[in-house]
């Protein structure tokens, strides 16, 4: 996998270091776990802190899917 990098809101997150975007993903949801992110009722969704708000374009919670296609738009290519 290509090393992709994150931008200033994504690096609060996953670091600012390039990195493939298989490690991205395991990064975000160490991130959501430590955090203790995860919807306890609806596991599908994601509730944001202020990194991740940022993140989610200011979204307080977004699924799972939705939360791909918006980490995306944070990637420079």
């Amino acid at each position: 996998m290509k090393p992709v990098q994150p931008d200033e809101a994504l690096s609060k997150v996953v670091g600012s270091a390039p990195l493939p975007r298989t490690e991205l993903t395991k990064k975000l949801w160490v991130y959501i776990k430590k955090n203790g992110l995860q919807d306890a009722k609806k596991r599908t969704q994601i509730n944001a802190d202020d990194n991740l708000k940022a993140v989610f374009d200011g979204k307080k919670s977004v699924s799972m899917f939705e939360m791909t296609k918006l980490v995306s738009g944070h990637l420079k290519k």
